[in-house]
């Protein structure tokens, strides 16, 4: 049982230090507190704890709006916030219903967008997620296989022209890279023939970042290690340092559909865009800005120092600090990440089989814990 966190340690109730390898599902990009963005949420929870949405809108909500729509790739961007991930997610999925008039959505098998109706309906992850609510979830979503090496490349795009050339598309929904997957990197070329189908059809490109963006892989949205620029982004987990805020920011062009209806069609809710998720989300931002080159650098280090401590025993795979460590199957995979914990570390099986380890360090993390982390698994993969 957690008690507190302090930069990349957790605490438990008994006093024993852990490192934390997950960093809250990945939402801590700049570690456990005292940091940027826990001051300045701090400090707008003093000022003005809540405005009134898109009625009236905070000022630190117009800059947050502001800084966050200077990450899409072009200028111009529009932004609506959300409190997760699923929040930015559904708002993408509705713009893509109204910018195109296309029910139907593109998404992959092993991808993972949330679990309220709209996204779940769309999260390839595991059916089980999904049949216990089939009957409300509609039948709007196809799914294919998502590319885990250059031999399925073709395969799967030629699946997705196929379906996309129906004209019943409005929307591929795509993560840049497998999350809760397994941090699957797909093959060079994915996304941009995604989107050159995309183009093709009229139909809107979605990329889902909640987990790779704002600097987790290198880069502020991983879809730029293709220079592919999506029409739809959504942002959340770390956007807020560990606040719940999230983000659905796209191309004017697109975004402008939500206005063509006179002001009557809306997605808002009462906490969106709050004075002290938007403080924290400009901290953030400010603070992983020094941080994105370093997770480069330092993830192609880490991953290194994993692959000669796994040997012939795991997959490495991941960029930056996103990083998935393929087992044999799950049960090893669960057995390791007990014995990690023992040693003192904290880590998330993930994967499609449960067959990963699946690891997102605060960006601030010291290589010297990560060093000694690829210690302690070659030890555990030693005495599995």
């Amino acid at each position: 049982m957690y008690s507190h966190g302090s930069g990349s340690n957790l605490y438990d109730v008994d006093g024993n230090r852990y490192v934390d390898l997950t960093a809250g599902f990945g939402a801590l990009l700049l570690g456990y507190p005292p940091n940027a963005p826990e001051t300045a949420a701090r400090a707008a929870l003093d000022t003005l704890p809540l405005a009134l949405g898109d009625v009236y809108a905070s000022e630190t909500k117009v800059r947050a709006c502001e800084a966050i729509a200077a990450l899409f790739p072009e200028p111009g961007a529009r932004v609506m916030l959300g409190l997760s991930g699923a929040d930015a997610v559904t708002c993408a999925l509705k713009t893509a219903a109204l910018a195109t008039k296309r029910p139907r959505v593109l998404a992959f098998e092993g991808s993972y967008h949330g679990l309220s109706h709209g996204p779940l309906a769309a999260t390839g992850f595991s059916s089980s997620f999904r049949e216990p609510f089939a009957a409300q979830l509609g039948d709007f979503v196809t799914f294919v296989p998502y590319p885990n090496s250059d031999a399925e490349l073709e395969t799967c795009l030629a699946a997705v022209r196929v379906e996309v050339a129906t004209g019943a598309f409005g929307a591929v929904l795509v993560e840049p890279i497998l999350g809760r997957g397994g941090c699957v990197v797909p093959p060079s070329g994915f996304l941009a023939g995604l989107r050159a189908i995309c183009d093709e059809t009229g139909t809107l490109l979605v990329a889902d970042e909640i987990w790779s963006g704002v600097g987790r892989t290198g880069k502020m949205l991983a879809s730029a290690y293709e220079s592919v620029v999506p029409d739809v982004v959504c942002l959340g987990k770390g956007l807020g340092g560990g606040l719940p805020i999230s983000a659905c920011l796209g191309r004017a062009s697109v975004m402008d559909a939500w206005g063509a209806h006179g002001g009557s069609t809306i997605h808002t809710g009462t906490h969106f865009g709050s004075p002290p998720a938007c403080a924290a989300a400009l901290a953030t931002l400010e603070g992983v800005r020094g941080l994105v080159d370093r997770a480069a650098h330092v993830g192609d280090a880490f991953r290194a120092e994993l692959e000669a401590a796994c040997g012939a025993k795991a997959k490495v795979r991941g960029r930056g600090l996103m990083i998935g460590i393929e087992l044999a199957d799950a049960k090893q995979a669960l057995a390791i990440a007990r014995a990690l914990l023992v040693r003192g570390y904290v880590v998330l099986t993930g994967g499609i089989r449960g067959d990963a380890l699946t690891l997102s360090p605060p960006l601030t993390i010291e290589p010297e814990l990560l060093s000694a982390f690829a210690t302690a698994l070659g030890e555990a993969l030693a005495k599995a």
